[in-house]
């Protein structure tokens, strides 16, 4: 399994925000870093098919891909398994649900619902949501932002299991919270 980007652009107003853009990424860890505004969440917007490139090709479309957006895209009312139920559907499986969310340190949030919950919390609600779903890849887009270092590092871990049997491309401007080996491309 082979994810391909070749000679990717897309230009917004005249002004180019990625020009020839090219790398493989296999099953593994994929960090796409650059300072902000360069184009990180663009790129994984083509990827997903979100938005259409100027110009290039991608192979990212034989994939089914599960993301994590800069925006948590929960929906409030709900709690945390309701939250799970709803995106993965016929997917949701409670014991990998309720073990994950231990794992990133949402177990104690009981029925509480999401709308009462602080910024990191959300965030390991939107990752978790991620990483449960069926898919082949996973594109990530800074997914530790609100995260203090340990709960950075626990999604990391879920992150990098996740990477054993998928691709994963995570865009991130900030270093990783442990160090992995892992494809840099550099925008």
């Amino acid at each position: 399994m082979e994810l391909r980007v070749e000679d990717l652009r897309k230009s917004y107003g005249g002004a180019a925000v990625l020009q020839g853009v090219s790398f493989t990424a296999e099953i593994g860890l994929t960090r796409v870093t650059g300072s902000s505004g360069i184009g990180k969440t663009t790129l994984l917007r083509i990827l997903l098919g979100l938005e259409s490139p100027d110009g290039g090709a991608t192979n990212a479309g034989r994939f089914r891909w599960a993301a994590v957006f800069q925006e948590d895209r929960l929906l409030e009312q709900l709690d945390a398994a309701g939250n799970l139920r709803f995106a993965l559907g016929a997917a949701y499986d409670e014991t990998a649900a309720r073990a994950l969310l231990a794992e990133l340190g949402l177990s104690e949030v009981g029925d509480k619902r999401v709308r009462d919950w602080s910024g990191g919390m959300k965030r390991r609600l939107a990752l978790a949501r991620a990483l449960l779903a069926p898919s082949d890849a996973l594109a990530l887009d800074e997914p530790f932002t609100g995260l203090d270092a340990e709960n950075r590092e626990a999604a990391m871990r879920a992150i990098l299991r996740a990477a054993e049997t998928k691709i994963v491309i995570l865009s991130t401007h900030e270093e990783l919270p442990i160090p992995v080996p892992c494809q840099i491309i550099e925008l």
